[in-house]
C-alpha cells in the first residue's frame, strides 16, 4: 500500500479515530497476555500510595475522566515545568492514539506499560514477552559498548538523553555506563513528573538530572557531552525537526564525542513486508512515520558535522546509528 493512500485514508477523521482506537486496544490486550496489567498500573500511579500523597484527597483529572488523580501530581508538574516553553506545532498533534499527544497525564502514565507491550514480540526466544523491552535496551547499549571498545574510546562521562520520556532510557543508559552523569531532556512536563516519581520508587533519586526542553533547543552548554543519545525518538519527528535535533546534538558533543540513535529500522524485512492494514494502524499512531522512513540518515549526519555513521541492526526491527563529531 502506498504511503499516499494510507495518508489519504487517515485524513478521514472517523477512519483515523477507528484506527487509533484499534491500535490502542491491540496493545492493551497484548499487555495482559504477558502479565502487564496496564489499567491497574495506571490506576496505581493516579492514586499515588507514597507517604507524601496520603494527606491529599484525589481530584478529577482532565484527561482521566473516569478515574481520580492525586493532586500532588499537579504540584510536581508545576515544579518541573518551564512555563516559558513554546511547543513546536509538530509536537502538539495527536500521538499514540492520544488526542492530547504527549501533553497529558494519561500518555505519561501509560508509556511504561505500552513499551513492554509493544516490544514483547520483537524476538521469539527468551528475550520475548515480558523481557522484550529490557532486551531491546540492552541490545542498544551492547552495541555502544562494543563500538567504544573497538575504537579504544573512553566510556562516556557525560551523557545527554534526548526525548527521555519518563526516564526509562535515561535509567537504562545510566546503568550501562554507571560512572556517567546522565541528563534527560524531555519536552513533556507530564512525562518528566512521572519520571521523577518513578526514580523515587526505584530508589534512584539523583541518578538522572532532568531538564524540560525541546531536543532541538536544549539550552545546555556547547561541547558539554561525551555522548548524546536518542532512544526511540526519531520516528516521532518530521524530517525538519530531525535535522534540527541532529544539529543540536553536534553542538552538544565535545570534539571526538558521539551521537547515537536507536530506532525503527526501515530496511528490516518486518517493515518492508508489513501488511497494509497493519501499516495503516501503525501510521495512525505515528503521524511522521513516512518522513522518518524516507530520511537519509547517512547524509543528514554528515551534513550536521558528524562522520559517516555506523548503522547496525540491533533487533529484527530496530537499528542503532552511531557517529563521531569530526
Amino acid at each position: 500500500m502506498k504511503i499516499s493512500l494510507v495518508n489519504g485514508l487517515l485524513s478521514v477523521k472517523p477512519l483515523a479515530k477507528f484506527a487509533r482506537q484499534r491500535a490502542r486496544k491491540m496493545m492493551m490486550d497484548r499487555a495482559e497476555t504477558i502479565g502487564v496489567y496496564w489499567r491497574d498500573e495506571v490506576k496505581e500511579l493516579e492514586r499515588r500510595s507514597d507517604e507524601s500523597a496520603q494527606s491529599s484527597s484525589p481530584l478529577p483529572a482532565g484527561q482521566l475522566a473516569r478515574e481520580k488523580i492525586n493532586p500532588i501530581w499537579e504540584e510536581e508538574l508545576r515544579a518541573i515545568a518551564d512555563p516559558t516553553i513554546d511547543y513546536p506545532p509538530y509536537y502538539t498533534t495527536k500521538f499514540h492514539a492520544y488526542d492530547e499527544g504527549n501533553l497529558g497525564w494519561l500518555p505519561a502514565m501509560e508509556v511504561d506499560a505500552a513499551a513492554r507491550a509493544v516490544h514483547a514480540q520483537i524476538w521469539t526466544d527468551e528475550r520475548s514477552g515480558i523481557n522484550g523491552d529490557k532486551s531491546l535496551r540492552a541490545s542498544y547499549h551492547q552495541i555502544l559498548k562494543e563500538y567504544f571498545d573497538e575504537i579504544s574510546a573512553e566510556t562516556p562521562k557525560d551523557i545527554v538523553d534526548l526525548g527521555c520520556g519518563i526516564g526509562m532510557s535515561s535509567v537504562a543508559i545510566g546503568e550501562a555506563f554507571p560512572n556517567a552523569r546522565v541528563t534527560g531532556i524531555e519536552l513533556s512536563p507530564y512525562f518528566l513528573a512521572v519520571g521523577q516519581y518513578r526514580l523515587k520508587q526505584l530508589e534512584k533519586t539523583g541518578s538522572v538530572h532532568w531538564k524540560h526542553a525541546a531536543a532541538e533547543n536544549t539550552g545546555l552548554d556547547a561541547s558539554s557531552a561525551d555522548l548524546v543519545s536518542a532512544f526511540l525518538v526519531f520516528h516521532e519527528l518530521p524530517s525538519s525537526a530531525a535535522k534540527d535535533i541532529i544539529a543540536e546534538a553536534n553542538r552538544l558533543v565535545r570534539p571526538g564525542g558521539h551521537f547515537a540513535i536507536m530506532d525503527m529500522n526501515p530496511a528490516s524485512k518486518i517493515y518492508r513486508e508489513l501488511p497494509p492494514y497493519v501499516f495503516t494502524l501503525l501510521k495512525s499512531t505515528e503521524p511522521y512515520l513516512d518522513q522518518y522512513f524516507s530520511l537519509d540518515m547517512n547524509q543528514v549526519f554528515q551534513d550536521a558535522g558528524f562522520s559517516a555513521p555506523r548503522i547496525v541492526a540491533n533487533s529484527p526491527r530496530h537499528r542503532t546509528i552511531i557517529a563521531q563529531k569530526v
